[in-house]
């Protein structure tokens, strides 16, 4: 392990060397960069545990498998969590940090790509919050219709191909919404532009399914299995009409950085939270455990 450390700058870890992330250049021929062939995990780290580590490790071993990217036998999940303890080993470890992880093909070939390695990259910032907080401020969303999520198999991965979510966010930000809902082809709503969603309707909750191309979230998949062991609700994974929204009790969505985030305002209907605070404190509760 190389570490360079410089006084004032958060640290990166390239490839195994820690250095400033000043000094981080990475290079023209990076296939993330040329062809957006490249994935990521966005993790929270806090009180010197990861979240949820394992989920996060084999979806991205799944995302990889997808891309046909060649996996190091090295790459274990006890490989990739010592690296990213070194990435922040000179920061106060009872703090909370949002690390990405990112994972591109190496270099060579055009769009067929000729190399079988892969090179990643882990950077940190400072999260405020150690665990996840229920917010209780206004939350506006509206439907973004400008461009579409693609179903399938490709859009339920964190891959480095977000267009969709960066215009979906422009346009918030120019209409002052707190957030957008994307739709696939089929006019299904699919997610929010950070996250997955669910819909509560009484002891009813549910959440759009992988097959519409919604991301494969890990607070989703969290949820999933905490409302698997609760009698009082029914989840759902099936396709959500817009239609659909305004019917709903709540709407809230789940991020790993966020934890659950509630909808207060869509058009003119507004949103209770209860059902989205009961969920929040069991989900913390996984965070503690694992």
């Amino acid at each position: 392990m190389n570490r360079l450390n410089q006084d004032g700058f958060s640290m990166v870890n390239y490839n195994g060397t820690i250095l400033a992330e000043s000094k981080s250049l990475l290079a023209f021929e990076n296939r993330g960069l040329q062809y957006g062939d490249a994935v990521f995990e966005t993790i929270k780290f806090s009180g010197g545990k990861i979240f949820f580590w394992e989920d996060h490790y084999f979806r991205l071993m799944a995302s990889m498998r997808i891309l046909r990217m060649e996996i190091p036998m090295s790459f274990t999940m006890e490989f990739v969590e010592d690296q990213i303890r070194q990435t922040i080993a000179d920061e106060d470890q009872q703090r909370a940090y949002r690390i990405k992880l990112l994972v591109w093909r190496g270099w060579g070939g055009k769009y067929s790509p000729s190399a079988k390695s892969i090179e990643y990259l882990i950077s940190y910032e400072t999260l405020d919050e150690p665990f996840y907080l229920l917010p209780d401020d206004d939350y506006e969303v509206e439907l973004f219709k400008d461009h579409y999520v693609n179903s399938g198999l490709l859009s339920t991965i964190k891959s480095t191909n977000r267009l969709v979510n960066i215009l979906g966010s422009i346009y918030a930000e120019e209409n002052d919404y707190s957030n957008c809902l994307l739709l696939n082809e089929n006019k299904m709503v699919v997610e929010a532009l950070n996250g997955n969603l669910f819909l509560v309707n009484g002891y009813k909750i549910k959440t759009p399914p992988l097959e519409d191309g919604c991301l494969n979230g890990i607070v989703r998949k969290q949820l999933i299995r905490i409302l698997g062991e609760l009698p009082d609700y029914i989840l759902e994974e099936s396709s959500v009409s817009p239609f659909e929204l305004q019917k709903a009790d709540e709407l809230f969505i789940t991020n790993t950085i966020l934890g659950i985030r509630p909808i207060t305002k869509f058009r003119k209907k507004t949103y209770k939270t209860e059902v989205a605070g009961d969920l929040l404190a069991k989900l913390n509760v996984k965070a503690r455990l694992g």
